[in-house]
């Protein structure tokens, strides 16, 4: 039933032929089945989630539930077939299309897509601060990585995204500190047998829609092999602090708008890996924060997991 269109509107060529050919792989008979699917005139008209809409006296707790609803609607993704190409190193802009791209085609979705589709659906929430959260765990020999939308609204912290677990997503933003939506969860990765190895938080994403600036994903990267529990604390509250600073202070000049865009080139992916900056001299330890004016290597592929 995944395969089904749920919009009535026609997937793009090679999304549905990445379908077809991953059919082909996981069953004996994937080409018939595939063709009959095609061919079929009587499948059920499967249901289509609404994009949240809001009155402008709706509080912001409530339009945040809503979204995250809207998230869990949209289902996730346990077909293998990857369906929206995420690139982080992409200005803000491309990503908000290609979110808009996501609520009309309305199929299942992975983690990334989930910020990427919180980002879009909460950017008429001025008063709402949003920043991306990365985590990396370790179980049964392997590495694992999730990453959701951190929340800060009236100074509570919070969480939207999607996950296979219920504990690894929506967090109402109760949290009086970062530190403590930090160390659910990390106890909600306990729960499921994982250990929380880093922690990447990025700074606040901007509200314009059409700004070509990139997302800041990567600001401060917290190894916990390296930090002691009350360093990791005090790390997790210095980065809460440079986002109200940041705030507080402006993020500096206007945003390029797309009239700009031609001028604006996105960074080159080097060959060094993605816990490096452009030079071994770059490299920033566990606990650093990062120069404002230097730009993260993009991670392109270390936001899946498994549990």
């Amino acid at each position: 039933p995944f395969f089904v269109n749920r919009g009535g509107l026609p997937v793009d060529e090679p999304t549905w032929e990445r379908m077809w050919r991953h059919v082909g792989r996981i069953h004996p008979d994937g080409e018939r089945v595939a063709q009959r699917i095609r061919g079929a005139a009587d499948l059920p008209k499967i249901p289509i989630p609404s994009v949240p809409a809001f009155q402008p006296s709706t509080p912001i707790p409530e339009r945040l539930e809503a979204v995250q609803r809207y998230i869990r609607e949209l289902q996730y993704n346990h077909t293998g077939t990857q369906f929206f190409e995420i690139k982080k190193s992409r200005p803000l802009t491309g990503l908000m299309d290609l979110a808009k791209e996501m609520t009309k085609e309305a199929l299942p979705i992975k983690c990334l897509e989930a910020v990427i589709l919180g980002i879009y659906l909460t950017n008429n929430m001025t008063t709402l601060d949003r920043f991306p959260i990365s985590f990396k765990t370790h179980f049964s020999g392997n590495y694992f990585r999730h990453i959701v939308l951190g929340v800060n609204f009236g100074g509570r912290y919070g969480a939207l995204g999607i996950s296979r677990r219920e504990e690894l997503m929506y967090k109402a933003p109760v949290f009086r500190t970062l530190s403590e939506l930090i160390f659910d969860f990390e106890e909600a990765y306990r729960r499921c047998w994982h250990t929380l190895k880093k922690v990447k938080l990025g700074h606040c994403v901007s509200h314009d829609p059409h700004s070509v600036e990139q997302i800041e994903w990567k600001h401060s990267i917290l190894d916990l092999d390296k930090l002691t529990r009350e360093d990791f604390r005090k790390e997790l509250e210095r980065h809460a602090r440079d986002m109200r600073l940041k705030i507080g202070k402006g993020t500096g000049p206007p945003s390029p708008t797309k009239d700009r865009k031609k001028d604006v080139s996105s960074p080159q992916r080097g060959q060094a890996s993605p816990h490096r900056r452009n030079s071994r001299g770059d490299r920033r330890p566990s606990g650093e924060k990062k120069p404002a004016d230097s730009k993260a290597m993009p991670d392109l592929n270390g936001y899946q997991i498994r549990v």
